[in-house]
């Protein structure tokens, strides 16, 4: 072999090992789903938050931020379904939290409610093809850790395209064992050192995953589902002291009102202000192992919560204002979320997304990011964002929401839908409808349906042709509503 021909073989080598070869390299997905946050308990949204989250903001401010994304609906499972297939909930008819009561005429739950909530489905359809499975055909290895909320046995993760499942079964919280330490009590989590933290064990097991996986060079789909921030209600002890000492400079406590509930209106919860940093320190993690397997410059980088942070209710741990309301409301509060993408190269960092967007967007997106063929009839309730991310705004069209159930929050039966900056709520106990324009009250507190009755029917229309498109679920009478004695 001469010395040239050497030298060739040697830079050839280096390329290779570079990651620089002539064939484009596949992109990898990291795709981190919190549960429960709100849009304003991240610094990135809200740079007033009681709460530090540095590795979120730092993963914003090297991507792009979007400023009016929602989740699908107001509660986890059926969000979670909708990322999962592209479609909307009430399509799947996987409404409510799965676990809720049905609809029973028997149930104490609904004896003093006019309207008995929808039946729904309880399990991930296993006819739909989730993004999973997509990308498991395209060749790239699948991984789950954490939350899955999306069936019970035979509806788990692994039932439904992930290659490795750490974590996720029917529970919607850390029910199990010492809940947020170990030992979890969790059928899919084997139990770590006596006092090991959740938040911390979800993000070794995905940061093991990814160097496993980039030290063979395959393609990943890492899909981080965090417990957190959902009840119950457990910190770290050192975080907990941390932000004790802090609330002592904060606001005292201050509450609204919404429906028959009271509603948090400040930021000072230490125990809430520890899981939230907690989690933050785990997608810091993550964030490293990308960094250390040498892959974040091919690595999509996308962070989403599944509702809006728990006001209303269980603690009335954190506060969404300006936004109204929360967890379990159509309100802004219960659906805007904190949404970032880093796609390296393509998104500006810093860059911010004013385009409304909603969790069924994230199908087709990743897609078209992946090169890989949309499938509209699958994902036919989402939108590819790719323009979006590369600079571009657009008109994504009207969002909806239904959800035909009473929450444990406080929230009743409504649809709702935002076409431009104007939003419209049907209530369907007695459907009435509100009316608000979000550029000017984003924190709808004026309603227009009577000062603007025109638009208000228009879209009231429109949301009733989109029932029929997706053949939504309704509540119906309850044949016997009657007091609970001695109130609630």
């Amino acid at each position: 072999m001469t010395a040239d021909r050497r030298i060739v073989l040697a830079a050839t080598l280096l390329l290779t090992l570079a990651g620089c070869t002539s064939e484009r390299p596949r992109v990898n997905f990291l795709f981190i789903l919190a549960d429960d946050l709100g849009v304003m308990d991240v610094g990135a949204f809200n740079p007033g938050t009681f709460y530090e989250t540095p590795h979120l903001d730092s993963l914003a401010a090297s991507g792009m931020r979007f400023t009016h994304a929602y989740a699908a609906s107001p509660v986890c499972s059926p969000t979670r379904a909708s990322i999962l297939t592209g479609k909307h909930p009430a399509r799947l008819h996987t409404t409510d939290w799965f676990g809720a009561p049905q609809p029973d005429t028997t149930s104490a739950r609904w004896l003093d409610k006019p309207l008995l909530p929808a039946a729904y489905v309880d399990a991930l359809p296993h006819d739909e093809t989730t993004l999973a499975e997509v990308f498991r055909e395209a060749g790239y290895r699948t991984f789950f850790a954490g939350k899955w909320h999306l069936g019970p046995v035979g509806s788990y993760p692994e039932d439904h395209g992930f290659e490795i499942n750490k974590g996720g079964f029917e529970r919607g919280g850390p029910s199990g064992g010492n809940h947020y330490f170990s030992p979890y009590g969790n059928p899919r989590l084997t139990d770590g050192p006596p006092g090991e933290h959740l938040p911390a064990r979800l993000a070794r097991e995905t940061s093991e995953f990814i160097l496993r996986t980039a030290e063979a060079d395959e393609p990943f789909l890492a899909y981080l589902s965090f417990y957190s921030v959902h009840t119950p209600l457990m910190a770290r002890a050192d975080l907990e002291e941390k932000y004790d000492v802090r609330r002592r400079d904060a606001p005292e406590d201050s509450w609204g009102q919404e429906g028959d509930r009271r509603v948090r209106r400040v930021q000072n919860h230490a125990v809430y202000a520890g899981m939230v940093e907690a989690m933050d320190q785990a997608v810091g993690a993550v964030l490293t192992a990308l960094e250390t397997a040498g892959i974040e410059k091919n690595t999509v980088v996308i962070f989403m919560s599944d509702n809006g942070g728990l006001s209303t209710s269980e603690g009335h741990p954190t506060s969404n204002l300006p936004y109204r309301a929360g967890k379990g409301w159509l309100y802004e509060g219960g659906v805007r979320e904190p949404m970032m993408v880093r796609w390296p190269q393509v998104t500006a960092p810093g860059s911010i997304a004013e385009t409304p967007t909603i969790s069924m967007d994230f199908y087709p997106t990743m897609l078209e990011m992946a090169g890989l063929p949309l499938r509209p009839s699958q994902h036919a309730d989402g939108r590819s964002l790719v323009s979006v991310l590369r600079g571009s705004e657009s008109d994504r069209g009207a969002l909806f929401w239904h959800y035909p159930h009473y929450g444990n929050q406080g929230g009743s039966p409504a649809s709702s839908m935002r076409r431009g900056n104007f939003k419209l709520i049907r209530f369907f106990e007695d459907d009435h409808v509100e009316l608000y324009d979000l550029a000017a009250d984003p924190g709808e507190s004026h309603d227009l349906a009577l000062s603007d009755p025109d638009r208000a029917a228009a879209m009231n229309d429109a949301l009733t042709r989109w029932h029929q498109d997706v053949q939504a679920g309704f509540p119906t009478i309850n044949p016997s509503p009657r007091p609970v004695l001695g109130g609630r």
